[in-house]
């Protein structure tokens, strides 16, 4: 810009902050992006990432016997649920919109192999069930993994020395998924993080005959601070040790791409960052590079850390919600599984 040309801009400027007139000056400001803001319809017009209720998924925690449900203290507004309460909670999601859950069973009684996980009459196994005949066309997908039956809380198996036994937990992992795929539901999420559970999974699947349901695989599953609201839902935190061994390393992303294609390789349908808010590069790079759907889990304590300020009056909910999944969606998932489903949902529909 000239001497002359920046003088008239500041002459313009002075003018402007008076409240005059522009005047000659004003067509400097050929480019005017304010002018695709100025109203609601043109917004939402020009809108390049569209947060769509059936794009939510919803997680809901099963627990053995029978009762009322019992919410849990660090995740406001969610439930342990008995079996008999599960397709209602579910109805109320699907009544706003939601069209998927994401169900997470636990046992009445634990022990070190976690081989109730696999009971054909399990609480989850059981509350698949419930779904399908309550709600034929929702679609159920099952956490798969050992964490919440098992007295050590780990993902897997377990060795004397304490190690996390990677081969000799792919066994149990796939007998879990061919008992849910059994019961009716539609896809299972292996979320252990053991090397070459996806393979195993669906050749268990294959030989069962079960080649119609499908593998929503934890690819990215972060060793993360964001887990505990759920870990106290279904009191499955690591008595001993800790889940680094086998969960990744919060400063990796290019891991994230090579864990993401090998699941892939190995038959995943969906692959599954989590946690999503911190890691919203590594969606946006798996967006990029995989030819599936991407999904992201907006964890329990992403939840709970909104919910927290919503309480103090810091922010307000509705749009602070909205913005998290739809910064989510614009990151390139496909697919959100969060707590905040059936509001969320409820929230888009009326505009």
């Amino acid at each position: 810009m000239s001497e002359n040309d920046r003088r008239g801009m500041t002459a313009w400027l002075d003018r402007a902050r008076a409240g005059e007139e522009p005047g000659e000056a004003a067509p400097l400001l050929r480019q005017r992006p304010r002018r695709l803001r100025r109203t609601a319809a043109l917004r939402a017009a020009v809108a390049e990432t569209r947060l769509r209720p059936e794009q939510l998924v919803y997680p809901l925690f099963v627990v053995p016997g029978e009762g009322p449900m019992e919410e849990i203290p660090s995740l406001p507004g969610q439930w342990r649920l008995p079996v008999e309460r599960v397709a209602d909670q579910a109805a109320v999601a699907w009544d706003s919109g939601v069209r998927a859950v994401l169900l997470f069973g636990s046992a009445a009684r634990k022990d070190d192999d976690g081989a109730s996980a696999a009971d054909p009459e399990g609480p989850a196994q059981q509350a698949v069930r419930a779904l399908k005949d309550a709600l034929p066309e929702l679609v159920v997908i099952t956490d798969v993994c050992l964490c919440a039956y098992t007295t050590h809380g780990h993902c897997g198996l377990v060795a004397p020395d304490g190690e996390v036994m990677n081969d000799a937990t792919l066994g149990p992992l796939s007998q879990i998924a061919v008992s849910h795929a059994e019961a009716g539901a539609d896809l299972v999420a292996p979320s252990d993080m053991m090397d070459g559970r996806v393979a195993a999974i669906r050749e268990a699947l294959d030989r069962a005959d079960y080649s119609q349901v499908g593998i929503m695989g934890y690819s990215a599953k972060y060793a993360s601070a964001f887990y505990g609201p759920f870990r106290e839902a279904l009191d499955c935190a690591p008595r001993v040790g800790h889940r680094r061994s086998y969960q990744m390393d919060p400063a990796n992303r290019r891991e994230a791409l090579r864990e993401a294609r090998l699941d892939a390789e190995e038959g995943a349908d969906i692959i599954v960052v989590k946690p999503a808010l911190a890691y919203l590069d590594v969606i946006a790079e798996l967006r990029v590079v995989l030819d599936r759907p991407v999904a992201a889990y907006n964890v329990s304590g992403e939840y709970a850390m909104l919910k927290a300020a919503v309480e103090r009056g810091w922010i307000e909910e509705r749009p602070a919600v909205l913005e998290a999944l739809t910064a989510i969606a614009r990151a390139g998932a496909d697919l959100i599984i969060t707590y905040h489903a059936p509001e969320a949902a409820r929230w888009l529909r009326e505009g």
